[in-house]
């Protein structure tokens, strides 16, 4: 086989040989390329606003695009046409591996959505301000295309080195590698995994009428608040709406993978993440509510929305001037801001990620860390780093090109529309997005484990402009997401790396994708802002609540209009949560100390990151999002995988994308032939209205208030 790559996991999944002349930037790739963008960009931005959501991932292009491609190859013209001097057919030979990755990888870059879309949702529901098409795309654009530019300078670094193994795209080499080389109806006997995904999709798709849309009390089957349904401490122990929900039966894929699929995250982070739901949110979350800490009691235990001392919603407008700012003296006279047990929870366990995930590096991966970035400077490539150089390579000066017309978008947007955000805060917003993603890229590139930079732009930007919730959202945005958007891309061009794809031809497809995708986006979304009934409200009937769009515009109002100065300081409400910092920090100590001292225990399966990051969605995701995704997971990713490996290798992947493509049909049909009739077509008997009756759904709070009452200060 000759030469390999030095580290076994890349051997396993990446092949060390290349085809220079096999065709990629093909009329197929194209047409299939585009096609998945714009249904995958569209898709989810659309089931973003419901819950339960389903995210349709990239992995569901990278199994479809095959047999889409194969069909192409048999029906397109295999004739040779010649415009302007150039050859080039419609039909240039078998569908192959390379026109397979150009696909996967334009859908990997838009299935995460544009995350400005929800600066600009939530500054329409909770702000009423409603600036445009043109402000939208400037800023959508802008963010993206950013995180693009950033990308492709951090290739140096984050790229060409074989240290920076970056394992997430291992998946998708080792997968590709599978479906080209077992392509057909059936492999050694046994079902292909081409037949077993349409078998499961259809499934999954007829399935999900009965929790979907016949029995929609299937999908959480809330037994025990069915039996006691005015019993308000049982509705909040077990209720999914403004519960806890402790329970671990559902009949619904939408709601088991809404926090990601169970057949795909490891094993041992799923345990993670069920203690920390365990400890958190089933232990010490009712021992606070219900001693009424931070007045928690007058609200529900769990939700998505702020309040304000009357137990009502928060009404940011009493406290906002005309101008869109900060009013102090409104605000003195009508209410601090209040939120759920599980939302403050949450911020805790955000601020003991930051220094956990610091901490635990550095003890556990310090030197690797260290030898990773010496490494990266090495001019010696590897094996797959020489096959490369048969390619020429995307100068600098395009990424600097797109990143000036970025940072210009940036500041038409900035500037033109009242944001009240100024040029220097921006460009300082910029400056943390670039400073961190070299480190917290490497990080992310040998242990899996990505650093978020949410709360600590939200500080930044809450103690440098207090009073200016749109301001703090849009530097939030290109302070956080534009390092996200950054490492996603570096992480494509580590997989077209690895898949041995002409980097020039990977930069104009991943720009394309990310433009189109932010067309797509913003239209789907204004749509669906125009046109779905009571969409962001609680009881809307087809549970477009709008999810993501509460919890960013409650952190809006905490951050940006009220300031973390009111709420998390010495002598403030939430001031204790800060302390979650030195327990993020102390954590690591503490099991890296158990893991040496009791090298066989399971202390050394602990991993602090994990465990304060991974219940992130919670609100708005509920107990039962987490406990039965773990259940699931612990049935395929350790059960199965252990007793019965060959099946987990050859269909456990194609499971999870089947599963997700069968609901993500089912919504969309049930949507648009259903809900979106003349006068809606529902079904109202007991089995879709038994939810609806109990204090878990009014968000039933253990502790009432007489009218005119208040609590707090």
């Amino acid at each position: 086989m000759g030469e390999d790559s030095p580290y076994p996991e890349v051997r396993a999944a990446v092949s060390n040989l290349d085809d220079p002349t096999m065709p990629a930037n093909t009329f197929r790739m194209w047409i299939l390329g585009l096609l998945f963008t714009i249904i995958i960009a569209g898709l989810n931005q659309f089931f973003s606003l419901r819950y339960p959501s389903v995210t349709i991932t990239a992995l569901i292009a990278q199994l479809l695009a095959l047999p889409c491609g194969k069909v192409m190859e048999l029906v397109l013209p295999t004739t040779e046409f010649k415009i302007l001097g150039c050859k080039f057919s419609l039909n240039p030979g078998p569908f192959n591996i390379k026109e397979h990755v150009l696909i996967t990888v334009m859908a990997n870059v838009v299935w995460g959505r544009a995350y400005a879309t929800e600066v600009v949702a939530a500054q329409w529901k909770i702000y009423g301000q409603s600036w445009g098409f043109g402000y939208q795309m400037l800023l959508v654009l802008s963010t993206q295309l950013l995180g693009f530019s950033f990308g492709g300078l951090l290739r140096r670094f984050l790229v060409w080195p074989a240290s920076m193994i970056w394992p997430q795209t291992l998946v998708y080499a080792a997968l590709f590698n599978t479906l080209h080389s077992t392509y057909g109806g059936f492999d050694d006997g046994r079902l292909s995994r081409e037949r077993f995904f349409s078998y499961v999709l259809v499934a999954s798709f007829l399935w999900y009428w009965v929790p979907g849309y016949l029995f929609t009390a299937l999908s959480t089957f809330n037994f025990i608040c069915w039996a006691a349904p005015n019993n308000v401490v049982v509705n909040q122990l077990f209720g999914y709406t403004s519960g806890l929900g402790i329970n671990i039966i559902t009949f619904d894929w939408s709601m088991i993978a809404y926090i990601g699929s169970p057949l795909v995250t490891p094993w041992w982070a799923e345990v993670n993440v069920f203690a920390s739901l365990l400890v958190i949110f089933w232990i010490l979350c009712p021992v606070l509510y219900y001693s009424n800490v931070f007045y928690g009691a007058y609200l529900p235990i769990s939700g998505n929305d702020a309040f304000d001392k009357f137990a009502h919603i928060y009404n940011s407008t009493i406290i906002m001037s005309p101008s869109g700012t900060f009013n102090r003296t409104a605000y003195d006279h009508y209410s601090p801001i209040y939120i759920p047990m599980t939302f403050a929870l949450s911020y805790g366990m955000s601020f003991a990620a930051l220094t956990a995930t610091l901490v635990h590096t550095w003890l556990w991966h310090r030197e690797e860390i260290m030898q990773q970035f010496q490494s990266s400077l090495d001019k010696e490539p590897d094996v797959h780093a020489r096959l490369m150089l048969a390619y020429p390579e995307v100068p600098q000066w395009y990424y600097l090109t797109i990143g000036a017309v970025s940072f210009a978008l940036g500041v038409v947007a900035i500037t033109v529309w009242d944001t009240q955000l100024p040029i220097w805060a921006f460009i300082v917003a910029i400056f943390v997005a670039l400073f961190y993603a070299v480190p917290i890229g490497m990080v992310e590139a040998i242990t899996n484990v990505q650093v978020g930079l949410n709360v600590f732009t939200e500080l930044i930007i809450g103690y440098a402009l207090p009073g200016k919730p749109v301001a703090m959202m849009i530097f939030k945005t290109f302070g956080y997401i534009t390092m996200t958007q950054a490492l996603s891309f570096t992480s494509d061009l580590k997989l077209g790396h690895y898949m041995k794809i002409p980097p020039r031809l990977m930069f104009t497809v991943q720009t394309i994708a990310t433009i189109v995708a932010a067309f797509v986006s913003v239209l789907v979304q204004d749509w669906c802002l125009a046109n779905i009934a009571d969409i962001c409200d609680p009881q809307q009937s087809d549970k477009f609540t709008c999810p993501h769009i509460k919890v960013f515009g409650v952190a809006s109002l905490i951050f940006g209009s009220v300031g973390p100065q009111r709420t998390f300081s010495h002598g403030a409400i939430y001031y204790p949560l800060l302390y979650f910092f030195v327990i993020g920090a102390f954590i690591p100590i503490l099991f890296y100390y158990l893991s040496w001292k009791y090298p066989e225990s399971w202390y050394k399966y602990f991993n602090a990151p994990v465990f304060f990051t991974g219940t992130g969605a919670m609100p708005p995701a509920s107990g039962i999002n987490f406990s039965s995704w773990a259940l699931v997971g612990f049935i395929f990713q350790y059960w199965i995988r252990r007793r019965h490996f060959r099946w987990w290798s050859s269909y456990n992947y194609i499971l999870s994308a089947a599963l997700d493509s069968g609901v993500a049909i089912g919504v969309v049909v049930i949507f648009f032939s259903l809900s979106l009739a003349k006068g809606g077509l529902t079904l109202n008997w007991v089995g879709n209205t038994i939810n609806d009756n109990t204090a878990d759904a009014r968000g039933a709070p253990f502790k009432t208030l007489s009218p005119g009452r208040s609590f707090g200060p």
